[in-house]
């Protein structure tokens, strides 16, 4: 038995199934979003792009497992997503990664707030994964990923 799963009870178990779709529905939108992503661009970026799609993919993958392993059925995904802006060039199509991964690592912060120490750990290492594909299309690092202002907005409408 994992870390915090001692004492958590029907409620405990609703919340981290509850966080783990959301973090799922990211990584689908993400997936989505690659494909996009990956239509415009060429050479290195391209292989990034895939790459970075691979990454999703998988995660997703342990984000449905994840959710199995305590009884429920992972919502699937969309047939398609509303883009957050246009993507007709290399660079909207950057743009595009950069806030891919950064709805990604909010989703993921998530996890780290919940009891169970496994899915901290699973938060964890998925905000600095996303945290670091968003730092290279980007050029830099943030101080507080996944912590921007419309993740903060956000994360306040939802309570």
């Amino acid at each position: 038995m994992g870390a915090g799963a001692a004492g958590r009870g029907a409620g405990g178990q609703a919340a981290e199934v509850r966080v783990l779709q959301a973090a799922l529905a990211a990584e689908q939108a993400a997936i989505y979003g690659y494909g996009v992503v990956g239509a415009h661009l060429s050479g290195t970026g391209l292989g990034a792009a895939t790459a970075d799609w691979t990454a999703h993919q998988e995660a997703a993958d342990r984000l449905m497992a994840e959710q199995r392993a305590r009884g429920v059925t992972p919502a699937p995904a969309a047939v398609a997503y509303q883009l957050p802006h246009h993507v007709g060039t290399a660079r909207q199509a950057i743009a595009l990664a950069e806030l891919l991964e950064e709805r990604v690592t909010s989703a993921y912060l998530g996890l780290v707030a919940l009891p169970s120490a496994d899915l901290r750990m699973l938060g964890a290492r998925q905000v600095r994964a996303a945290a670091l594909r968003a730092a290279a299309w980007r050029g830099t690092t943030v101080a507080f990923p996944g912590l921007t202002v419309q993740a903060l907005a956000r994360a306040a409408r939802s309570r």
